[in-house]
């Protein structure tokens, strides 16, 4: 392999290494606890769910998804399968300021009387307008059944359960509210998993591990940059 193989290869790796590190510390998400309190017609009722937020790039904006582990309200009486509709709203906060409003389909069978009500994944779409970090909180959410309205509200101030870092149409900083250039569309129900395609892979866990994951990304490009003198230093030697 000649030497400007050799050096162009290790250029390339070191690229890649640091590449690779930025892409990963784009995004961080972690399960947040929401204490839903809930107004319902029949009085007051309220529970914990943890909850889960996960933001996926789609065309100019993202696919975002809100999972709830638990149910946070009942019903007295049965609710026939596709009786309950929910929906949810998504506070953004950080470099954009507004929400972004979710839904999800129908109870897709029966939810007996007096059992926690189980909702579906809600999704909705964020399309950016701003440059920086963008956090999403948990909102309000909304339950229609049987033609009545419940609303549950968060009271525990719930911290974000997504940050996404994102480049807007403008690409400038700052504040500004999203309400028109978001919408909620149908998911299909059940658990999301993790991000897949060519979205953001939110990383759970301490924000601290970016700072490593930035430390590594460092440590391979100076590698990668040494390999490239040496290499380029060895090639004249030989030359010589």
């Amino acid at each position: 392999m000649s030497n400007q193989k050799r050096t162009t290869l290790a250029l390339a790796a070191a690229l890649a290494g640091s590449i690779v590190v930025a892409g990963a510390s784009a995004a961080h998400a972690e399960v947040v606890d929401v204490n839903y309190q809930c107004v319902t017609p029949i009085g007051p009722k309220g529970a914990v769910s943890p909850i889960d937020i996960k933001g996926v790039k789609s065309g100019d904006g993202y696919k975002l998804t809100m999972s709830f582990q638990k149910g946070v309200s009942s019903s007295p009486v049965e609710l026939g399968k596709g009786a309950m509709n929910p929906s949810a709203v998504i506070e953004l906060g950080g470099a954009e300021q507004g929400k972004v409003q979710v839904t999800g389909p129908a109870n897709s069978e029966a939810i007996p009387a007096n059992t926690p009500i189980k909702i579906s994944d809600l999704s909705g779409t964020y399309t950016p307008k701003k440059s920086g970090k963008v956090t999403f909180t948990a909102g309000v959410l909304t339950i229609k059944a049987l033609g009545t309205t419940t609303t549950c509200t968060p009271k525990n101030s719930p911290g974000p359960s997504l940050e996404l870092d994102v480049q807007g149409a403008g690409g400038s900083s700052g504040g500004g509210s999203t309400d028109g250039g978001s919408t909620g569309g149908a998911s299909t129900g059940g658990s999301t998993g993790g991000a897949s395609g060519g979205g953001e892979l939110p990383r759970t866990g301490p924000l601290d591990s970016a700072a490593a994951l930035g430390t590594l990304g460092g440590t391979v490009l100076l590698t990668g940059a040494a390999g490239v003198l040496w290499l380029t230093r060895r090639g004249q030697r030989s030359a010589g």
